[in-house]
């Protein structure tokens, strides 16, 4: 069941960038702000929200379930960075952020991670919603040290 899962998610998260990278909307003029609730998929999948604290900085959580070596309830918190002008595609921004954060994992073996998410996000122009990409490496602390990627995509609806 697992390995159809983590097949679908990779199908999801490739059509999911085409169509991000071809989608022609223009958020230059789009201003990130108030909070922002909607769905994460893929490795976890769950609730996603997104609270701006100001034009290029945020703090991104989700409240998930987690596919990965062993079912789990997971939560996370992180801390973005945005840039806007890394990538600007035919006078097309699309922010890459970078952050840190953390993440708990419960299971039959509850685990404690730092993570460093590293994405892209699409605002789109004519509601207030966004969408995003990310890719987030994982270092697991307890209850034993090691390396851990989680992926996924989704889309919020952002509350002025």
């Amino acid at each position: 069941m697992n390995q159809i899962l983590k097949k679908l998610t990779v199908k999801r998260l490739l059509i999911f960038a085409i169509l991000f990278l071809l989608s022609g909307q223009s958020p230059a003029a789009v201003q990130p702000r108030g909070l922002g609730l909607g769905v994460i998929i893929g490795e976890p999948t769950g609730i996603s929200f997104k609270k701006w604290t100001n034009k290029s900085q945020a703090f991104d959580g989700a409240v998930a379930w987690s596919f990965g070596h062993e079912d789990a309830f997971h939560l996370h918190l992180d801390y973005l960075f945005h840039n806007r002008r890394l990538i600007i595609i035919d006078r097309n921004v699309i922010p890459f952020y970078y952050g840190i954060g953390g993440r708990i994992k419960f299971s039959d073996s509850n685990s404690f991670g730092i993570r460093f998410p590293l994405g892209l996000t699409l605002f789109i122009v004519e509601a207030p919603i966004d969408l995003f990409l990310e890719v987030v490496p994982i270092m697991n602390l307890a209850p034993e040290t090691d390396l851990d990627l989680n992926a996924a995509i989704g889309a919020r609806y952002y509350f002025h």
